[in-house]
């Protein structure tokens, strides 16, 4: 045996198996330590994460919110105690109340607004020892330790999805050969599209939702933050540039892209707007109720009628639409514009249907002046005068005819409305919507119109204006005396009647897809009362009170007979002017804006919300 194999026996092992033995037992100690330690701090994190959910869902549960009063806060600390979670300095509670915002990623947020409690958050805060793997890490960094952590646990619960209701008021479809002329006044510069673009854009949808997407990304606006976008500042062009984005990115004709793109180089207006005097969006910022489709041409009519609403001075109108020419002017003014679109909850309307939480769609309401100069659009003056002047000479009257030649019609039309009154959704097949719907409401006024014509808030007022005054002035100095030998005035103020109707619409098609089928609503002789009041024009006629004496009686007699032929004359002449003049206004000029007077037509949309109790959302 060679002498240093006594060095190999077993014998001289045991010190290196004893170290490793030691090593191995003290990193198992600290795997231990480190499991216990860690799961101490997971079961700390998943007792406070529950007392978080728990609380959240009890605050929904129970109709929490943070208006005056603070239930919402009040519930969940309750809750919270009950779980054993002690509100202190070193357990903290912060609950607050708001809405869920669905972004265009389709990814939920939670939004805080005080004034609703469609959703509440409850973070829950608590203070715990540190870890000891945290406590190691700052000594060998360097850094001071704390011997205490901070965890955090957040629940977001909301109640199940309400239901949602739509209801959209579809926009007469328009004589696209009128609309440069119109939309020229409207914008205050010149509109010249193609025949085929204004075709392309009656035939045209854009999708609500991916149009508000990209107006809030040229807006500046939070994607998803729907109810900020409707109170977004805007001009008209900046709204018919994202449409035109829109169209283009969704593969829409050029002649739609470059009809918008047109649009947009004509809105030259600064003057600010806001969507939400268009759309109305009642759920807080839900998206589910914008998945639709709008007609191109729809929404660019009421962007422009929405810019001239704002404007404080009425556009000029070419009177060569209107069929007259020389010696007549034409306005126009926008006083409110139209609500094509509202989503909201069914449940909330019908507990008010004209509060705030209304489903409420209008027409625009338009006014159109016209002021005729009867000396220059017709012969009328020249003929009465010849007519009456030798016998008004002889009987030493004082004869006026139309002394003042401008005569005022103002045709005012729109304000048709509709809203929810109630709903029902008694399964998946069988549900239905009533909706409360008023024919628009058309205004003829003739004579003298108040000099704030283009208000939309002060009264419009008319004054009769005068065609025919045979006056006299007893002496030189003495006052005249209108109408003593007779004569006449002309007004009307002749308003259409309403007609108001309540519908249901069986099983209508969910939110986001196309409506069934309208509901008309037609007013009975809405124009033909209109057209009555011109064809068949009422004059008021003054007796004469002038006493001519025994030898004038004969002259005074005849002068009575030609007064009586004249004012024939007037009336067959004036409703020769305005009878064709309120068909032009009619057919012309509101249809082409979307308005068809005594007329509307509703489209409606429901889905049923959820059944069931609060649940965690985030």
């Amino acid at each position: 045996m060679f002498p240093h194999w006594q060095f190999r026996g077993p014998s001289r092992q045991r010190g290196a198996i004893g170290l490793m033995a030691a090593l191995t037992l003290a990193l198992a100690l600290g795997f231990t330590v480190l499991v216990i330690d860690s799961g101490r701090l997971y079961l700390e994190q998943r007792k406070l994460q529950r007392v978080a959910d728990t609380a959240a869902l009890e605050a929904v549960t129970r109709n929490g919110n943070c208006l005056p009063g603070l239930s919402a806060s009040t519930y969940a600390t309750q809750s919270a105690v009950r779980n054993g979670f002690t509100v202190n300095a070193d357990g903290t509670l912060a609950i607050s109340c708001g809405t869920l915002q669905t972004g265009a990623d389709n990814r939920r947020a939670f939004t805080a607004d005080a004034t609703k409690s469609s959703a509440i958050r409850v973070i829950a805060s608590h203070t715990v020892p540190t870890s000891v793997a945290a406590g190691i890490g700052a000594l060998l960094s360097g850094a001071p330790a704390s011997l205490t952590t901070r965890l955090s646990a957040t629940a977001v619960a909301a109640s199940p999805l309400p239901p949602l209701a739509q209801l959209s008021i579809r926009s007469t479809l328009a004589d696209v050969n009128l609309l440069n002329p119109l939309f020229s006044s409207l914008l205050g510069s010149s509109v010249n599209l193609t025949l085929a673009s204004w075709n392309a854009l009656a035939g045209a949808n854009i999708n609500l939702l991916s149009y508000m997407d990209q107006l809030a990304i040229d807006l500046g606006v939070t994607a998803g933050d729907y109810n900020a976008l409707l109170q977004a500042d805007a001009t008209v062009g900046k709204l018919i540039k994202a449409a035109a984005k829109v169209a283009q990115l969704n593969g829409s004709t050029a002649d739609v892209v470059t009809g918008l793109n047109s649009l947009v180089t004509a809105a030259v207006s600064p003057v600010t707007l806001h969507l939400g005097d268009l759309l109305k969006l009642q759920t807080g910022g839900s998206s589910a109720g914008l998945e639709a489709d709008l007609n191109a041409l729809q929404l660019v009519q009421a962007f422009v009628q929405l810019g001239n609403s704002k404007n404080a001075l009425a556009a000029t109108l070419p009177v060569n639409l209107l069929g007259l020419g020389l010696g007549a002017t034409a306005s126009i003014k926008v006083i409110e514009p139209p609500q094509f679109s509202v989503v909201g909850n069914p449940a909330l309307a019908k507990l008010d249907p004209l509060g705030a939480n209304r489903i409420y769609v209008r027409t625009a309401q338009v006014r159109v002046l016209v002021t005729l100069d009867l000396s220059l659009v017709t012969n009328v003056i020249g003929l009465v005068t010849g007519t009456l002047s030798v016998v008004t000479g002889l009987l030493g009257l004082d004869l006026q005819v139309l002394p003042s030649p401008n005569l005022d019609v103002s045709l005012e039309a729109g304000g048709g409305n509709s809203y929810v009154t109630d709903y029902s959704c008694v399964s998946d097949t069988n549900t239905s919507l009533v909706a409360s719907a008023t024919t628009s409401l058309a205004t003829l006024r003739v004579g003298k119109l108040n000099s704030n014509w283009a208000s939309s808030s002060a009264p419009l007022t008319v004054t009769p204006i005068t065609l025919l005054d045979i006056g006299q002035k007893p002496c030189g100095s003495c006052a005249r005396i209108p109408f003593a030998g007779g004569g006449a005035d002309l007004m009307i103020n002749s308003p259409a009647l309403q007609t108001t109707a309540s519908h249901t619409f069986i099983n209508p098609a969910k939110v986001g897809m196309p409506p069934v089928s309208p509901y008309t609503l037609t007013a009975s002789n809405a124009i033909a009362g209109l057209s009555q009041a011109v064809n068949g024009i009422q004059l008021t006629v003054h007796a004469p009170t002038f006493n001519p004496g025994a030898l004038l009686q004969v002259v005074f007699n005849t002068l009575v007979g030609l007064v009586n032929g004249v004012l024939t004359l007037l009336v067959n002449t004036l409703s020769g002017i305005l009878s064709p003049l309120l068909d032009n206004l009619l057919n012309n000029v509101l249809l082409t804006l979307g308005i068809d007077v005594g007329k509307i037509q509703v489209d409606a949309n429901l889905t049923c919300g959820q059944k069931g109790k609060a649940y965690l959302v985030i």
